[in-house]
């Protein structure tokens, strides 16, 4: 069989094990040495994070509130321009509607004038069909002539000679 040797050399780890107060006291010289420079650091720097994160909101509340006022402003503007383009609006719907009244009573006028036009060419008509019919009468019936006389006959025969 074989037997298995164990390994009895020491290790670093092991030897700072059994002294556990140097290794504490180590460990809290370093933190005390931590804090005691970020403090001299702050102080020498003057500034600290926590003033700084203060001032930062601060001034995003300054912004914040800058904005809304704007926003107020521009809302105020826009509600301006709505009620102007809404009286605009009510003026052309206003002279839409007078357009309107005036095409149709136009369009009234036209159809009467139409219906008088209309009237007048068949009363023309009428009076062009009765003036023909009378024409034809005329023409159907004979007209009686009267003779001159015989003296004026002669008379009139020799001026047309003569001249």
């Amino acid at each position: 069989m074989i037997d298995l040797v164990e390994d009895t050399r020491p290790t670093p780890l092991l030897r700072l094990g059994a002294q556990p107060i140097a290794l504490t006291a180590v460990a809290l010289f370093l933190l005390i040495a931590g804090v005691t420079s970020i403090a001299i650091w702050r102080a020498y720097t003057g500034s600290a994070p926590e003033t700084d994160r203060v001032v930062a909101s601060r001034q995003l509340q300054a912004r914040t509130a800058q904005a809304s006022e704007q926003l107020v402003e521009k809302t105020k503007g826009l509600e301006a321009t709505q009620q102007e383009s809404i009286d605009q609006l009510q003026v052309v719907q206003d002279q839409l509607q007078t357009v309107k009244r005036l095409l149709a009573a136009q369009q009234a006028d036209t159809k009467r004038l139409s219906e008088q036009v209309t009237t007048l060419n068949e009363s023309i008509d009428g009076l062009r069909q009765s003036f023909a019919s009378a024409r034809a009468t005329e023409a159907e019936t004979p007209s009686v002539t009267r003779r001159k006389p015989a003296r004026y006959r002669h008379a009139s025969a020799r001026k047309r000679s003569r001249g």
